[in-house]
């Protein structure tokens, strides 16, 4: 891994816009006629937690950033769910991971309770008690589906990982960069992983380039893993011995706040298309977008080369627009993207709104 690093960086170094946006972003996106939210808060929804010892209504106020995959020809949706413990603040209460199927990618039937919680296990001290969040899923080659979520423990943060073969039941591994190079980044406070895929007979399937797994990580700033296994992490590094950076924040853009991983890129003809999300920033930021609001944008990197930044539109390809997504718990609203799949021959873009709810876009099939 160490033999890469400086091929890696001087890759970063290289902008090559050779290609239009029109011509390699995914999309158009539109949403469906007369949209509504498709998943919303259900507070008659119980489930027995098993740190709290009692029942707690584990949806009742918030449901939103959703992952989704197909599966058996259905699209399941895995979705943060927010009780109504703690602090009637973001983050202050307890979070889980629902789990929601549908026939046509716009309905769902729930399952009654969470598939992934925090519990009596060897990650309840990084989980509890604000929970698990913010998941995207990929599957690979010989059908384990594997999760990357927030564990966070209302102190510090984490990217996990946790790995299933019927998306109900689920296994955790912990940290993904926990045990890279020997335990350098076991205390990193990082967010936001997303594992490459490439699209195989309708199903998004974890990309192996080079013989390796890729996932592009981090808010603020986003850095590039690699592994053997879909568990296990290590960092491209640069020259420097440091997490190599790939996308930082814009003036003037709407990622001048920051930019943030969403769902798992996509290989395509023309390269690895990344979709990601943006926070403008109040001071300097994007005109005509609110300061603070969470907007989708795309950036292209080499399929040969993943660290090698081809192309990055200057604006956003999807934003707040109806009511719901422009307010809600998030005050100054997100369409905050993390769920993609192919299904019946269009992509489906799942996306969370201002944390409050779940969303669906989708191109022409």
């Amino acid at each position: 891994m160490h033999l890469l690093r400086a091929s890696f960086f001087l890759g970063t170094c290289l902008l090559a816009a050779t290609t239009s946006p029109s011509v390699w972003q995914l999309g158009p996106f539109s949403r469906p006629k007369h949209a509504q939210p498709v998943i919303t808060p259900r507070p008659t929804s119980t489930f027995a937690c098993p740190l709290r010892h009692a029942p707690v209504h584990w949806e009742a106020l918030h449901t939103f950033n959703p992952a989704a995959i197909v599966r058996e020809g259905k699209v399941y949706v895995l979705y943060r769910a927010e009780d109504d413990s703690g602090d009637m603040a973001i983050g202050g209460h307890t979070s889980r991971l629902g789990l929601a199927v549908s026939d046509d990618g716009l309905h769902f039937t729930r399952d009654p309770e969470p598939v992934l919680y925090p519990a009596d296990d060897d990650q309840k001290a990084r989980e509890w008690e604000g929970g698990v969040e913010d998941p995207r899923i990929v599957e690979s080659e010989d059908g384990l589906y594997v999760v990357t979520y927030t564990q966070w423990n209302r102190a510090t943060y984490d990217a996990g990982v946790a790995t299933s073969r019927d998306l109900r039941h689920w296994t955790k591994h912990g940290p993904a960069l926990a045990r890279a190079y020997g335990g350098k980044y076991a205390n990193l406070k990082y967010k936001s992983a997303a594992i490459v895929t490439k699209l195989l007979n309708g199903r998004l399937l974890a990309a192996r380039i080079h013989g390796k797994y890729w996932m592009y990580w981090g808010e603020g700033r986003i850095s590039l893993a690699t592994s053997d296994n879909l568990i296990d992490w290590a960092p491209v590094e640069d020259a420097r011995g440091e997490p190599v950076a790939l996308l930082e924040k814009r003036a003037g853009r709407f990622d001048s706040f920051l930019p943030e991983v969403g769902p798992p890129p996509v290989v395509t003809s023309r390269g690895i298309v990344m979709i990601y999300n943006g926070k403008n920033a109040d001071q300097n930021g994007a005109p005509g977008l609110p300061g603070s609001t969470y907007a989708a944008g795309q950036a292209l990197f080499s399929a040969d080369d993943p660290a090698q930044l081809l192309d990055r539109a200057d604006t956003p390809f999807f934003k707040p627009e109806l009511p719901w997504e422009r307010s809600g718990q998030y005050v100054a609203g997100t369409t905050f993207a993390e769920g993609l799949v192919f299904f019946h021959n269009r992509w489906m873009l799942y996306y969370g709104c201002a944390d409050s709810l779940v969303g669906v876009a989708m191109t022409r099939p």
